[in-house]
């Protein structure tokens, strides 16, 4: 018997080892803050300060210290605005204006949210601490509140990039996650071509994206300086690259569905050994050359050898976001179609957590913030689909309240709960791996703030807020919205349909001097319109280094934004039937975009060896891009935007 898509991602829980560096921040981060606190009689900014540490521990992922920098700080300092924002309108204005002013910081949010992670996460901690601010009387000012909420997220970002990690003392202390995720990457080449020619192809290819996403973000994240200013990062920046021509021929080798000899992975394995113990490669067995794609991986090895001997850096291949792409991704269907729901969302929860407020509903209980900052959570899609969300964080609340009323009933104060917070953040990074998880050690850690900081015991009341903030997303989650539905999947695909028509283009484009055979010219401008004939004599000139470096760019920019789609629309399909019809052919459409990535890589492996396509290439984008005009008939549900290229040599 299958559960529902819907039940079933909330049943789902991450695996992995413990985190046992992230615990010990996590110990050292809310709990200590709050006993200085009290100790220095400063009880209500040791509270904001924690719970400022207590976010930045959420986002306190596994990854490069440098990585982390981006992760913690830049919503951190979302979370700071948010807390100025909150506190100075929650001591000067009514009820109304408030609400008002709230929702339109949720529109903000919504919209800045679909950037990316990061800013997501940034989303997230300006509305919860904007909603905490409001809600939360204390009597410091705005001003000092945004202060002491940064420095408690410092805090923790500190001990982020201080403590030595697992393997660091008998290493480079400054590489804490990138050798490891370069590592993976030689690892992923050489399981890539182990599985060429089996079912289990497709499979490894989206684990090497997946190491290679992983690597390029542990490695471009923010530095002082433009570029590498050591010899080891240099290195490390060359062993990336190095990898890079690699995973091409890989690919090309996988599109084939022929079996490789067992000897060509030796090399990239070897490969990871020495980046991961940061040693010479020594030998490195000779593929056969019997192929274009096996001569491809052949000089792939030899550039890696001498790029692991001389170290002089290389490019990550990673486009910089720009100004305009980040106001498409806000102002596109997706920023639009998330800001209006999440502003819904958050003003209605302020809307009624006011009304509650004001009508002594809470009775002594004088903090309103539960509401809004519950619903910041439950409306978030990138921690899962809607109802797997409601139901995780209903379950983790009742939990999590239900055992803090346990402790609290047994542990001194404020000792006691102070050593509960610091237990609480501990936990944090092993219970991220589940949300209902997370949500039960937030519960208990928050409550246990609030209580330190004078207010009564109040389980009950916040389990009811939750409940109430369900019903909310709920109702508010599956209202009909202006324009289209199923907006974030569809900025998705659009954006990986154009990453791979620009990649396409690239690499088929018209060349600049004709060839021996045949005037290079463009044979494919529609895309179901068929291949002339003489296409695969078509002669192209060998590359030059610029045209490569553009060219793998472009490639990694394409199944980055693929897979960026994939995990959009697996999530969308997880919804009720009711939201998930709205993503409906939308996975056939990325796995033809996949096809016509892969082919591609193809196709560039066999003119940088020939000039020219082989006939099977051009017979295989041709039938892909047939098959993507006809699942485009169905785009007015996914919107996807069909390639418009040339075909040449």
């Amino acid at each position: 018997m299958h559960l529902p898509p819907w039940l079933a991602h909330a049943l789902r829980a991450q695996r992995g080892p413990i985190p046992w560096n992230a615990v010990m921040r996590g110990a050292l981060s809310a709990g200590p803050i709050l006993l200085v606190a009290v100790l220095a009689d400063r009880t209500s900014l040791g509270v904001v300060a924690a719970i400022a540490a207590m976010l930045a521990g959420i986002n306190d992922r596994p990854g490069s210290r440098r990585v982390s920098v981006k992760r913690i700080g830049v919503p951190a300092l979302a979370g700071a605005v948010g807390m100025f924002v909150g506190t100075t309108a929650g001591q000067h204005i009514g009820a109304v204006p408030l609400t008002v002013l709230l929702t339109l910081v949720g529109l903000v949010a919504g919209g800045v949210s679909a950037v990316g992670p990061v800013a997501s996460g940034a989303g997230t901690q300006l509305l919860v601490a904007s909603a905490i601010g409001a809600g939360m009387p204390l009597p410091e000012e705005g001003g000092l509140r945004a202060v002491v909420y940064l420095g408690g997220a410092c805090w923790l970002l500190a001990l982020r990039l201080v403590l030595p990690t697992p393997g660091a003392l008998v290493g480079d202390f400054r590489f804490d996650g990138e050798r490891a995720a370069v590592a993976e990457v030689y690892d992923a080449v050489a399981a890539l071509l182990d599985a060429a020619g089996s079912e289990n192809a497709i499979a490894r290819r989206v684990a090497l994206t997946a190491a290679l996403d992983h690597a390029q973000d542990a490695l471009t994240g923010p530095r002082l300086r433009r570029y590498a200013s050591s010899s080891a990062e240099r290195r490390l920046h060359a062993q990336y690259a190095a990898a890079l021509p690699l995973a091409e021929a890989a690919t090309a080798l996988a599109w084939a569905e022929e079996a490789v000899p067992g000897r060509a992975s030796a090399g990239p394995r070897r490969l990871a050994v020495a980046v991961r113990e940061n040693t010479h490669t020594g030998p490195l067995p000779a593929p056969a050359r019997s192929a274009p794609a096996l001569r491809a991986l052949d000089d792939a090895l030899l550039r890696a050898a001498d790029a692991f001997d001389r170290g002089r850096g290389g490019d990550l291949h990673k486009r910089r976001l720009t100004v305009r792409g980040v106001l498409r991704s806000v102002f596109g269907a997706g920023g639009r179609e998330y800001g209006l729901r999440v502003a819904l969302c958050f003003g209605a929860s302020v809307a009624v957590a006011q009304a509650l407020h004001h009508s002594h509903w809470y009775g002594e209980h004088q903090h309103w913030y539960w509401l809004p900052a519950t619903t910041v959570f439950l409306v978030k899609p990138d921690l899962g689909p809607l109802v797997s969300r409601v139901l995780c964080r209903a379950a983790g609340t009742v939990l999590g309240a239900l055992v803090f009323a346990g402790f609290a009933l047994v542990l001194p104060r404020p000792e006691g709960l102070i050593a509960l917070v610091a237990v609480s953040g501990a936990l944090i990074p092993v219970a991220t791996r589940h949300f209902a998880a997370q949500t039960a050690v937030v519960t208990v850690l928050v409550l246990a703030l609030v209580m330190v900081g004078g207010e009564p015991q109040a389980s009950a009341g916040r389990i009811t807020e939750t409940l109430l903030a369900c019903a909310i997303v709920l109702l508010v989650g599956h209202l009909p919205m202006p324009g289209q539905r199923g907006g974030g999947v569809r900025s998705r695909l659009a954006a990986a349909s154009g990453a791979a028509e620009a990649y396409l283009t690239h690499v088929l484009r018209e060349t600049e001097r004709p060839g021996p055979r045949e005037t290079a010219r463009p044979v494919l401008r529609q895309t179901a319109r068929p291949v002339p004939r003489g296409v695969g004599s078509v002669v192209r000139e060998t590359p030059t280094d610029d045209d490569r470096a553009r060219r793998w760019t472009l490639r990694r920019e394409a199944y980055r934004a693929l897979a960026e789609a994939r995990t959009s629309i697996a999530l969308a399909a997880a919804e009720l039937p009711a939201l998930a019809r709205h993503s409906e052919g939308a996975d056939e459409i990325v796995a033809v975009l996949e096809g016509i990535v892969d082919t591609t890589t193809a196709c560039a492996v066999h003119l940088d060896d020939s000039g020219r396509l082989a006939p099977e290439q051009v017979k295989r984008l041709t039938e892909l891009l047939g098959e993507l005009g006809r699942l485009d008939e169905g785009r007015g549900r996914v919107g996807v935007r069909l390639p418009d290229v040339p075909l040449a040599g």
